[in-house]
């Protein structure tokens, strides 16, 4: 047995859907799980395929070119998106994220941009709406992502060397035409925009300070986050870390430092701006510095499985109650449901020799 089929098995198998209680919860707004934590992001996975093989999310040894995707009919559908994420919203979602894989690959994305654009909060406010992007297609896209109503961008970019940058991508994609797909969106309002760089010691550390300059005097916010044991496929190790103590220290002797407070209660990153006013960079440290206590962010897979963790090894079947013709006075008990039972708390007990096998893969539920 292969290792894809392993993955196709975990979590792409049909499963029963969730229970749903014989009391109805009505949506008030605020949800808050067994830890009192709120429900307030909700990041979709729109496709699971994507053109990168970045090596700590896609290696190739993996996901080659015999992979099996998910066919067309497996996935959700624009309508069953939208449904699904009118419901989460009326449970208190405020900010929702488009993620994959690689979310522009979805056929006629901006029409489901279109439609989640028009919902509003219970207060009667638009949604924080956001897509993560390797900006492969960002440069022909940004204009009508924009004019769909999508509000901000974060763009995927590990290193700004060529060469760095098309050996973890693993397809030779150049760095420039990321670069443009930055400007494009700048240039269409989809800001502030936020460059995520995945920082995996002894492969592309050695970007950190470039990056920083580069991105220095930009108005847009870099932002550096750990290398995680997401999934199984990664060969993930403890050693290959790169803390974020030590990133801040060694932009902060260059380029002096100061903390900032977050945008909102639950907010991943550690935000710091340079004192002399260049703009601001960010740190996620969830195997560092874990944030359980604080994580506010439900995920939905493309599928439509909903999972309460990134390192989550089990899904609850949303698609089954969909298509199983469940209301939407069901659907929102069972996400109530869901949530007001989780416990999940994986990066305060993380350690070196957790077991990984079983684990959703960062490709198939977005990161």
């Amino acid at each position: 047995m292969t290792a894809k089929t392993i993955l196709l098995t975990d979590h792409r198998s049909r499963r029963p859907a969730p229970v749903v209680p014989g009391v109805p919860i009505a949506p008030s707004g605020r949800l808050a799980d067994t830890r009192g934590r709120p429900l307030h992001d909700l990041r979709i996975s729109v496709t699971d395929r994507c053109n990168f093989r970045c090596v700590y999310c896609m290696p190739k040894e993996v996901f080659g070119k015999d992979y099996p995707y998910l066919p067309h009919d497996a996935l959700l559908s624009f309508e069953e998106i939208v449904r699904l994420a009118r419901l989460f919203v009326a449970h208190g979602v405020e900010k929702i994220r488009l993620t994959g894989g690689e979310p522009l690959l979805r056929k006629n994305i901006e029409a489901l941009i279109a439609q989640l654009a028009e919902l509003r909060t219970p207060a009667g406010q638009p949604l924080d709406l956001t897509l993560t992007t390797n900006a492969s297609l960002l440069a022909r896209k940004a204009r009508a992502l924009a004019d769909a109503g999508l509000r901000r961008v974060t763009v995927s970019l590990d290193a700004l060397d060529d060469t760095v940058f098309r050996r973890m991508n693993d397809v030779d994609f150049p760095v420039a035409d990321v670069l443009r797909g930055i400007d494009a969106a700048a240039e269409a309002g989809l800001g502030p925009i936020k460059v995520n760089m995945v920082v995996k010691k002894g492969v592309n550390d050695d970007q950190i300070e470039s990056m920083a300059e580069y991105f220095r005097h930009s108005g847009h916010t870099l932002r550096f986050i750990e290398y995680m044991d997401v999934g199984a496929s990664n060969g993930w190790k403890m050693d290959e870390v790169l803390p974020s103590a030590d990133v801040l220290r060694r932009i902060g002797a260059r380029w002096p430092l100061e903390t900032l407070q977050p945008h909102y209660a639950g907010e991943v990153a550690q935000r710091w701006r340079y004192r002399d006013g260049a703009g601001e960079i960010g740190v996620i440290s969830s195997v560092t510095q874990a944030f359980c206590s604080s994580c506010t962010r439900a995920r939905l897979s493309t599928e439509g499985q909903l999972y309460l963790c990134l390192f989550a090894d089990q899904g609850y079947d949303l698609r089954a109650l969909l298509r199983g013709g469940a209301s939407d006075a069901d659907l929102a008990t069972a996400i109530a449901h869901i949530w007001h039972g989780r416990t999940d708390n994986y990066s305060e007990r993380r350690s070196a020799d957790t077991p990984r096998a079983g684990r959703i893969e960062m490709s198939y539920i977005g990161g």
